[in-house]
């Protein structure tokens, strides 16, 4: 368990308000075609959720003690709008609730026409071995 220093560390960086974006262009490799989330040649739902998370994930990333990293636990949005081939879509994490390790996010994507979807994601703080090592713990049970 993290020490109270820690937990006073994380939670005096992580402010209510804080917000992140992260922009990519829909392109080959992120329609729903190419994900296998769909037929069309638009922005894929997964691609759209992975930019979110990437916003959130990449927010906590830069004010987080040294040993320590965010993971994703919940995530809760609703895709509005498909963006077309060749447009570019922006993802916002902003924080809205930090509650020990535990820090809400409510998420964005917008693309030149508007929202294309939003909702809201959770990360947990952990500390990257004990994370890591009870992961690979996994290997060794039958």
């Amino acid at each position: 368990m993290a020490d109270e220093k820690t937990m006073a560390e994380i939670t005096s960086k992580i402010k209510v308000g804080l917000e992140r974006i992260e922009t990519t262009e829909c392109g080959v490799s992120n329609t729903a075609q190419a994900m296998k989330s769909g037929t069309l040649p638009v922005f894929a739902t997964p691609a759209m959720t992975g930019l979110m998370e990437q916003a959130a994930s990449n927010l906590a990333e830069i004010l987080l003690p040294e040993g320590w990293t965010s993971v994703g636990t919940k995530m809760n949005v609703e895709h509005t709008s498909a963006t077309p081939f060749g447009m570019k879509v922006k993802a916002q994490a902003t924080v809205v609730s930090v509650d020990n390790r535990m820090i809400t996010f409510d998420v964005k994507a917008v693309d030149a026409s508007g929202e294309i979807g939003h909702g809201t994601h959770e990360r947990v703080v952990v500390q990257k071995s004990k994370f890591l090592d009870k992961a690979l713990a996994k290997i060794n049970k039958k």
